[in-house]
């Protein structure tokens, strides 16, 4: 059996991945200035790093906002489309090995997929994600690389940004503790470093993010969120979910390869569900 491609097409960041046998293999990433030009340069690039002829490449599964502006097979090869949300959750679940949880797709905005079994329901989303992060860094920071907004932040402190529950009451407060946050960025001063300000852009980013997946939790028996994205990657997951995992009794999860989870539900959902 050969390859099956899945493809997640982005405005401008295409993601592929090759699926041999049912395993995910050599994900990569190519940001071009528009979803044509990434697409067919991230198919090109998959071929020649892995040494393949177009021949051996059985179907394409398209995904992502960028999926609509391709009317045709790719390359000749026999190409179908997958609705991106089933993809997120397709990939997430098989990544993270959790049949029943939220999948907190993490990309310019940020939508929630309960995924219980083969049951997908895209439940809400936000308009905050990596595009605010880029924004608002543009704006702050003079700066839209999120890498380097990130090894900025990592030198920040947060207590110079945010108003805590310390800083408001001398004793924690019922389910709060004194570390949590209380107002995003009302400590902040005219003369906040710039460190300073990318720590409380990434903290606000992400904290909101986890806060709603929270919310979208509620009134339901699912505790485990699976984060998927970019921002996945970023290092400050390690220190602002686990806080929030401790705050409100839930699990967040970030799979091996988070970031491709979607392009990996593509190629999963290929032969398994009615597509278009």
């Amino acid at each position: 059996m050969g390859i099956i491609l899945g493809i997640d097409v982005g405005i401008s960041t295409t993601k592929i991945v090759g699926l041999r046998d049912g395993k995910p293999s050599a994900p990569i990433r190519i940001t071009a200035a528009d979803p044509i030009t990434s697409l067919y340069g991230a198919f090109g690039k998959y071929l020649h790093d892995n040494s393949l002829e177009l021949e051996e490449i059985d179907h394409v599964m398209l995904t992502g906002v960028g999926a609509a502006y391709v009317k045709n097979d790719v390359y000749g090869v026999k190409t179908s489309r997958c609705d991106e949300f089933i993809a997120d959750a397709l990939g997430a679940r098989f990544e993270s090995h959790i049949d029943h949880a939220i999948v907190v797709s993490m990309g310019t905005g940020t939508s929630f997929v309960m995924c219980h079994g083969d049951k997908i329901d895209h439940i809400g989303g936000i308009g905050i994600g990596g595009g605010t992060l880029q924004g608002l860094s543009r704006i702050m920071l003079n700066t839209s690389d999120i890498k380097q907004v990130s090894e900025l932040a990592m030198q920040g402190n947060i207590k110079h940004i945010n108003l805590l529950i310390g800083d408001i009451s001398a004793q924690p407060l019922p389910g709060l503790p004194m570390e949590a946050t209380a107002s995003l960025f009302a400590h902040a001063k005219n003369d906040a470093s710039r460190e300073d300000i990318a720590c409380g852009i990434i903290t606000m980013v992400l904290q909101s993010i986890g806060s709603a997946a929270v919310l979208a939790a509620q009134g339901t028996d699912c505790r485990d969120m699976v984060l998927i994205g970019h921002l996945s990657l970023l290092p400050q997951c390690k220190d602002i979910f686990p806080a929030l995992e401790k705050l409100y009794n839930v699990r967040f999860h970030i799979p091996k390869y988070s970031q491709f989870c979607t392009a990996i539900g593509a190629a999963l959902a290929h032969g398994k569900l009615q597509i278009k």
